[in-house]
């Protein structure tokens, strides 16, 4: 629990939220049906009837990737753990960039593996990952996850794209058309040459303006009947 305790500390510090420390691959179980996480951080040896490794082979069903934590580097522990088909290892003793590194590899690997996923043009540390229900983007340093239903709207910047959220604001280095391309989510729409709303946001359609939260967005020439339209849609 010390180590679970200092791995949360350190995934706090980059960002992420953790949504639990488990000693039992049991409670670990429970603790997925209840909040399905995005990855899991699995130490091997772990209390209780069932190991990290049977409680890896019991989570491929959840399709949750899997990082392992292990000190025991032996053939016959590694050949265990590789059938589960973990995304990375990470070897006690370990270091935050360790752990930084080896989540990041695993969002990519998300992405590369999600029928739905949209990779980036090019690599470059600044593209998002693009899924079916959120974007990954990488901001202060490390990727977070921003769920679609949270965004508010989207507002090109030439070759560049912001997306606002109630809580932030995110510049990413792909265009407004690349992402509208890209969403196969039907709450979205093209209001204007330079903003993509999330309808189900909107609080009022005015003539020439829609309203989101506080900000009034420009409606383009004849957008208004056509969002009108979409919105009796969803």
């Amino acid at each position: 629990m010390l180590i679970g305790a200092k791995i949360s500390m350190l995934l706090t510090n980059l960002g992420y939220e953790v949504t639990g420390i488990l000693p039992r691959g049991e409670d670990a179980l429970v603790q997925v049906e209840e909040n399905k996480p995005d990855i899991i951080v699995l130490d091997i040896n772990l209390k209780g009837k069932i190991d990290g490794i049977e409680t890896a082979a019991i989570l491929q069903k959840k399709k949750i990737p899997v990082i392992y934590l292990t000190a025991n580097s032996d053939d016959a522990t590694f050949n265990r753990a590789k059938l589960t088909r973990p995304t990375a290892f990470i070897s006690k003793p370990f270091k935050q960039l360790d752990l930084q590194r080896a989540i990041e590899l695993t969002i990519i690997q998300l992405a590369e593996t999600d029928p739905y996923a949209v990779p980036p043009i090019e690599v470059h540390e600044e593209q998002p990952f693009i899924l079916v229900d959120r974007i990954f983007v990488r901001y202060n340093g490390r990727m977070i996850k921003i769920m679609l239903m949270d965004i508010l709207y989207m507002e090109a910047e030439r070759n560049y794209s912001r997306i606002f959220t109630s809580q932030k604001e995110f510049l990413l280095s792909v265009t407004l058309k690349y992402i509208e391309e890209k969403l196969r989510i039907p709450f979205f729409m093209r209001i204007h040459r330079s903003y993509l709303v999330n309808m189900m946001h909107i609080n009022q359609v005015l003539e020439a303006d829609v309203i989101i939260g506080d900000k009034a967005i420009p409606l383009g020439t004849g957008m208004r009947e056509k969002l009108m339209q979409r919105m009796q849609t969803l």
